[in-house]
This record gives structure tokens, sequence and C-alpha cells, in this order.
């Protein structure tokens, strides 16, 4: 069965998130994603807050930017995480927007040569391992987790190129889309990775209300994305997640506009009305 699920942009103030995950905690949500864009909310501070505020809510966090973050510390925080939460937590890493990585200092020459080594890490720390590695960009020398995740959690990489499609297919269990893919572009995801039984997440831009349609479109032509996203009532938005996953996505992730009026109903409006909707 398909997981429907609905995004916390950071566009919002962190104070808002506790209103937003209780919300759709107790209206049966199965997923709330959050994004660490910069410079905005902390994908691991919001991430761990949502969860202790929720009790049955998977939370995840599409994505971690890799040259942000050393993969020691990534692979400490993901490990307690799921020590604390379980698998409600769910954590996707990546490239990360190059214009902010630069902005930072953090831009690296060859993104695909540091993704590569980073998840190839982070996986054997995950996985209780002693990593010792003197790559382009990541150097450990015996490092070892002391409380690794029991188990090792599935690792999700965000990705949109042909190639980093492949390395998400090669070296991990799952691959976030961004939001704009259009069912056409999941399909074709999916050959690329190349692997069964590979989740792929997507997330699928949506409006509600008699204003949705103006909102979205809106939205969508001043980001350039060419996909219309889906507006209208519930049926309209479920009948738009079928085609999504029937194109190959596992879950979708519906994202609301940035001016969206009322965050709290949006996310009751996807999990009480929507999802009876979607098969």
């Amino acid at each position: 069965m398909t997981i429907l699920g609905a995004i916390f942009l950071p566009h919002n103030p962190p104070e808002r998130l506790r209103d937003i995950a209780r919300a759709a905690d107790q209206a049966g949500l199965e997923e709330l994603w959050l994004w660490e864009d910069c410079f905005q909310n902390s994908g691991i501070a919001a991430a761990s807050a949502a969860l202790a505020w929720t009790r049955n809510l998977r939370v995840g966090i599409g994505i971690l930017p890799v040259p942000f973050r050393n993969v020691a510390i990534t692979a400490m925080e993901i490990a307690t995480m799921r020590r604390l939460f379980g698998d409600r937590a769910i954590v996707g890493v990546g490239h990360g927007v190059q214009e902010w990585m630069g902005q930072v200092g953090a831009r690296a020459a060859s993104p695909m040569t540091l993704l590569r080594e980073y998840v190839s890490a982070l996986r054997s720390l995950l996985n209780g391992e002693s990593v010792t590695t003197e790559g382009r960009y990541v150097r450990l020398d015996q490092v070892r987790l002391d409380w690794p995740p029991e188990p090792a959690p599935p690792l999700f990489v965000g990705a949109t190129g042909d190639k980093t499609l492949r390395l998400s297919g090669e070296l991990a269990q799952g691959t976030i889309l961004t939001g704009g893919t259009p069912p056409e572009g999941v399909a074709r995801a999916r050959e690329i990775i190349g692997v069964p039984k590979h989740h792929i997440v997507t997330f699928l831009p949506a409006a509600f209300g008699s204003d949705g349609s103006r909102r979205l479109a809106a939205q969508q032509s001043r980001y350039g994305i060419d996909d219309p996203g889906v507006a209208g009532d519930a049926a309209a938005v479920a009948e738009g997640v079928r085609r999504w996953a029937a194109a190959g996505a596992d879950t979708v992730v519906l994202q609301p506009t940035v001016d969206d009026p009322d965050p709290v109903g949006f996310v009751r409006y996807v999990a009480e009305e929507v999802r009876p909707l979607v098969a």
C-alpha cells in the first residue's frame, strides 16, 4: 500500500512544528517530512523534537546535505535517533544545493565522489563496524560507534541526476526525489536505479481549497517547475497520488505551498480526507 505523508516546510518558524506534528499524529498521518534547507530549520533538531512530541508519527529528513557534516557525527545522530525512536526516524542524505554549500565554504569539487565516500562510510558505521578510510573527502581512523542502532536503518539518498540515481541504487535502500518530479520521471528513476524492492519517496506539490489551483500554479511558475502538481478537493488529490504511485513511488509526500494559510489544517486534511481515498 502506498505510504502517504506531508511536509513541514522550513519556511515555517521552528516554534510552529509542535502543533503541526501533534496534529499529524492525532489525525493518523503516517509520515511528516522535514527539509534541512539553508539557512532555515535544522533537520536533526527539528526531527528529534517532532518525534518526542508524538507517539506514532514517522518523521523523515529529506535531506541532510553531506558537505555540511562530518560523517561520524551524522552516524552518531542517526544512531541516537533510531535508538530513541526506533523506525519512526527516517533520514536521507544528499549533495545539498551547491550554491548554499559554496556560501559556507563546503562546496566539493566532486560532489559524486564525496557522496559515494560518505554513504559508504555511513552505512558501515551504522552497521556497527570499525571504519578506517582515507578518501578524497572522507577520512576516518578506526571509528566505531559505541551505540550503533539495532538493527541498522535503511539509508535514503536524495537524487535527481542519472549518476546519483545509480549510486543510490548501488549503496542505499531508498531514494528521495524532489518535488516537481512528474510520474514519468518517477518511472524513469526506478528504471535507472535498477534494483528491486528499492524504496522511492517523492514529494508532490499540492494545494487544497477554492484558491488552491491558483496558489499552486503561482508557486510552480515562480520556481520554474513545469509539473503542475495536484490541486482541488480530496478526491482530485487522491487521484494524483495514485498516478505517482502507479509510476513507482512507494511513498508520496504532499508538499503544501509556501503561502498555505493553514499548515495544521493541511496535515489533518491529508490524513483524514485524502488517506482514505488512496488505495
